[in-house]
């Protein structure tokens, strides 16, 4: 089983981007396989920091991460093979060029390793989703188009014209890296002839002009899952934009979104509302309907029930995401007070509260009480 990705890099589960980091590059610096030539087990490591920090530097794939373990990010790590040690550490300028890079003006800076570029993935994309709650506890499946880039046709991703193919960039010998001397120092940057591609196109793609993808639209389905909440996010593997020169592509994200009901209101995987009862109803007690999501369930309330109780109605709630169960249903019981009684409805009440000793007697014997008007 896989360890857990915040026990792979020594931080705890709510540290913040830069402690994520530090502690990536320590790990890295130990691990690499620079340093440790013909060492499996070191390499072994270093895939395994790899896809913990892919994921954990990610916002999106740590939220995933967060809400559903591994699950949520199963193939998402770049770790997984060979791919994980090219895509973050093929160059040990890659664990320095933070440190060292910004001092001289060079460093990272966009250039790459040639093993960095032939695994670079295209971007991730993110699409907002708004769903009704019957949605969300039934679960759908969706179909949703959005733009992307897509590998060209023409050219397969290469950004050559058909027929002649990228030249090795002669000032960096492909490498995307120029070396530079300032008196002491001698540091790499990156290269201003090729971009740090390591290569030189000189007869585009007439289609992308170069670049290898073309802008499009994509329609793809989304299984919705029964129980999701707002704010959860979805992948969709290889969903994203294409990747540059033929790499593989990003994935896409579609963020969850509730639409709020008038009469209904979620908590976790429970479900809130609100009944009225009239006095009579709310004393002498009853058995009622109560609307749900999803039809109505019966729901007895006890006599002499009080005005905002809460009632309870179990599993009538969303279900809980991979599990069975299911939430509860809560009831809220508000007392409806009429406010227009004829006089033989208010002769009723007068005698109950008589009876209930609510009336003090020099109350009805007043000249100006309100009781005497109500019986003349």
């Amino acid at each position: 089983m896989k360890r857990d990705f915040y026990e792979v890099l020594g931080v705890q589960k709510g540290a913040s981007a830069d402690e994520i980091k530090g502690a990536y590059r320590k790990l890295a610096m130990k691990y690499h396989p620079d340093k440790n030539p013909g060492d499996k087990v070191a390499e072994d490591k270093f895939k395994e920091i790899n896809e913990a920090y892919d994921v954990l530097s990610n916002p999106t794939k740590k939220q995933q991460y967060d809400s559903f373990g591994h699950e949520g990010v199963n193939g998402m790590g770049g770790a997984g093979g060979a791919g994980g040690y090219q895509q973050y550490g093929g160059d040990m300028n890659d664990i320095f060029g933070d440190i060292f890079g910004d001092i001289f003006g060079g460093g990272r800076a966009g250039g790459r390793s040639s093993r960095q570029r032939q695994y670079r993935k295209g971007e991730d994309l993110r699409y907002d989703l708004e769903i009704s709650l019957l949605d969300a506890m039934r679960g759908k499946e969706v179909s949703i188009t959005i733009p992307k880039k897509e590998t060209c046709a023409t050219c397969g991703g290469s950004g050559a014209k058909q027929g002649t193919s990228a030249k090795t960039c002669p000032q960096c010998r492909g490498t995307g890296q120029v070396s530079v001397s300032q008196g002491f120092f001698s540091f790499s940057q990156t290269c201003p002839r090729c971009n740090g591609e390591g290569q030189i196109i000189e007869n585009p793609c007439p289609t992308c002009r170069g670049s290898g993808t073309v802008k499009t639209s994509h329609t793809v389905k989304v299984r919705i899952p029964q129980g999701v909440n707002d704010g959860n996010s979805l992948r969709v593997s290889g969903g994203g934009n294409a990747g540059p020169k033929g790499a593989q592509p990003g994935d896409l994200y579609v963020i969850i979104h509730l639409r709020k009901e008038p009469n209904f209101r979620r908590e976790e995987d429970d479900l809130h509302t609100e009944v009225k009862l009239t006095y009579a109803q709310a004393v002498l007690g009853m058995e009622l309907d109560v609307p749900v999501l999803e039809g109505h369930v019966k729901l007895k309330v006890a006599p002499g029930t009080q005005a905002g109780t809460i009632l309870r109605v179990r599993e009538q709630g969303f279900p809980k995401l991979g599990r069975k169960v299911r939430g509860d249903l809560f009831v809220k019981v508000n007392i409806v007070i009429p406010k227009n009684l004829n006089n033989d409805q208010k002769k009723a009440l007068f005698e109950y509260a008589k009876t209930m000793g609510e009336i003090p007697r020099d109350a009805v014997q007043s000249n100006d009480s309100i009781f005497k008007k109500i019986f003349n």
